[in-house]
């Protein structure tokens, strides 16, 4: 339509606009109010948009670009933007801004084999917030590597299941017993809780050997272990892990291990405890659920 109301325009001064309107089939009150938009400029609803389109697009580059739009969304409305979600979807879409898309990674650092007993599953996939109920009630710990130039850097973590908070974690270039003792001592002394916490872990070597039980037991801790080979059983830490490598590791090429750890620290403590808005936390991020529970308590 819109290229008969310019076909009008460019010839209104040959013929008449109603015998135009006529000729085209059009009516001229059409013409005229397409006319009166072209000189009046844009709307206040576009002005609008440009404004939040600029807003967005400073929160999506302040995410580094990891964000699409239910987080997007929720930082706005936290800031005190009204607007809804599919306004930021759409105005995402026409900037060609996108989150980073969480792909599948499954990488097995499970080593089973070994003649330790073995702990039953008491947490039974019970991961949701409102079953544990607060915080230092169920940690779950699992480790992972990372490729750097000059070799894997191997990181284990604690996470609360409550917060979704990283409590504890260590680096090491080895996978040993070190590492994952290092990670429930930094979780242990930041957090100090109380005997009865439930620990949930894989069967592997690490969590399995006398060395770390004794640990667990010394600090009252109850000792829970997935079913041989079933990965969904230590879901929240996995879906950390695969979130981690996507948001972080994806696309990096790290020269050395110190640089690695130096990415790791940042992403860890700075990003995802203290930024990172969580869906299963009401879009918060773990250190404000927290707070805001601890406040409502």
């Amino acid at each position: 339509m819109s290229a008969r109301w310019a076909f009008i325009q460019a010839h209104h001064g040959e013929h008449p606009i109603r015998r135009l309107c006529q000729v085209l089939g059009v009516s001229r009150a059409g013409y005229y109010a397409w006319h009166a938009r072209q000189h009046q400029g844009p709307g206040s609803r576009a002005l609008a948009d440009g404004a939040l389109a600029e807003t967005i697009q400073r929160v999506h580059r302040a995410s580094q670009a990891r964000y699409g739009s239910p987080r997007i969304h929720a930082e706005l409305r936290a800031a005190g933007v009204r607007c809804s979600r599919k306004r930021v979807a759409r105005l995402m879409r026409e900037q060609q801004l996108a989150g980073k898309r969480r792909r599948r990674f499954r990488v097995v650092t499970t080593d089973a084999r070994h003649a330790d007993p073995v702990a039953p599953n008491h947490l039974a996939r019970q991961f949701r917030v409102a079953a544990i109920g607060a915080p230092d009630r169920v940690w779950a710990a699992d480790y992972t590597f990372l490729p750097t130039r000059q070799g894997f850097l191997y990181l284990a973590v604690v996470l609360d299941l409550y917060s979704r908070r990283v409590v504890g974690w260590a680096m090491r270039h080895t996978q040993d017993h070190r590492l994952v003792l290092d990670a429930l001592a930094m979780a242990v002394g930041q957090r100090q809780p109380r005997p009865g916490l439930v620990h949930h872990s894989d069967r592997g070597r690490q969590y399995a050997s006398t060395v770390y039980q004794a640990e667990l037991t010394r600090r009252g801790m109850c000792a829970s272990m997935s079913r041989v080979g079933d990965c969904w059983d230590n879901a929240v830490v996995e879906s950390f892990f695969a979130t981690l490598k996507t948001e972080l590791v994806e696309g990096t090429d790290w020269g050395t291990r110190e640089e690695a750890r130096q990415a790791l620290f940042g992403y860890l403590e700075v990003w995802y405890n203290r930024q990172r808005r969580h869906s299963t936390l009401g879009y918060q991020s773990p250190v404000q659920f927290e707070h805001r529970q601890g406040s409502a308590a």
